[in-house]
């Protein structure tokens, strides 16, 4: 498929990186998902909806009629996945004003999802160690990425985001039958479904103007994981453009859809950054090897 299919639509820009279009199409993304050319070519969905709480860019609505927009939206999204495609999608809370009554939004979606009949990979709880004080709660440190695929054939590159081991020097005890072997992995350990990774907040590298921004290391951990290089990425709510860049670093095709005039300005401008090696980002947290005995990588891995 030809990214020209792309950009004969009105609104929508093209970006070479790394010999590769990349696409943002600055309007409304259910205009955008008409277009028949993106049926079933797009290897993950990735994005973080309007939580509906009244930050700057959304318009706070009864959450019945908030869920029903996402309904009408996730249809349509479900159409451009491939049948090996992942589609991941990360929420917070929403809080009524009027009562304080708490929602975590990854209940409802899930609800929506399963209607549709895809089945949940893993919900990844994404932790970070600063969150909005309240006097009468507890400091929300979270928030969830339900990752949900069409069938048990998906594509899963666990190998392409493993993380070191923290001890990666023990063995298998004694009356194991592998007993005395390295009972890890020599290219490192599952990293699980709780995902360290800081906000992008205040003085972070990554921050833009737009209020809630993804790590970029979050973004690249998932397509790395889910897909393989030259595939379609698809951002609907892409806001500071973070999955576009993210693709691009991965050697992947990002494509994006933000109805917002100054988040597209933002995601321009980062792109153009990227292509000239200017823009900022972290890589992804590596956890930290302690010394001793047993955190040395066994002579065995090394020979292999």
């Amino acid at each position: 498929m030809s990214n020209k299919d792309f950009t004969k639509r009105p609104l929508t820009n093209k970006f070479l990186v790394n010999e590769k279009n990349h696409v943002l199409h600055e309007g409304d993304v259910q205009k955008f998902l008409q277009n028949e050319n993106l049926k079933k070519k797009v290897r993950l969905i990735v994005t973080s909806p309007p939580y509906n709480i009244g930050k700057e860019y959304e318009k706070v609505q009864e959450l019945e009629v908030y869920l029903e927009k996402q309904i009408g939206i996730i249809s349509e999204l479900i159409e451009i996945m491939t049948d090996d495609g992942s589609i991941c999608w990360q929420v917070g809370n929403y809080v009524d004003k009027k009562t304080g009554h708490l929602v975590p939004l990854d209940i409802p979606f899930y609800n929506i999802f399963r209607e549709h009949d895809l089945m949940l990979r893993n919900r990844i709880i994404w932790h970070f160690k600063h969150g909005y004080p309240n006097k009468k709660k507890l400091t929300n440190q979270y928030e969830t990425i339900l990752w949900f695929t069409k069938n048990e054939n998906h594509k899963f590159n666990l190998d392409d985001i493993r993380v070191p081991q923290l001890y990666p020097g023990y063995r298998y005890p004694k009356g194991h039958k592998r007993e005395g072997e390295p009972s890890g992995n020599p290219k490192g350990k599952n990293p699980g479904n709780v995902w360290d990774i800081p906000q992008v907040k205040a003085k972070h590298l990554e921050k833009t103007e737009h209020p809630a921004q993804f790590p970029i290391s979050m973004i690249r951990r998932l397509i790395r994981g889910l897909t393989d290089e030259g595939d379609y990425i698809f951002d609907p709510y892409a806001g500071s453009g973070t999955t576009i860049a993210a693709a691009a670093l991965e050697n992947r095709i990002g494509i994006g859809a933000e109805i917002d005039k100054k988040y597209c300005k933002i995601i321009k401008n980062r792109i153009s950054d990227l292509n000239e090696g200017k823009m900022q980002y972290r890589e992804d947290k590596e956890v930290p090897i302690p010394t001793g005995k047993v955190s040395k990588v066994p002579l065995d891995w090394k020979e292999e």
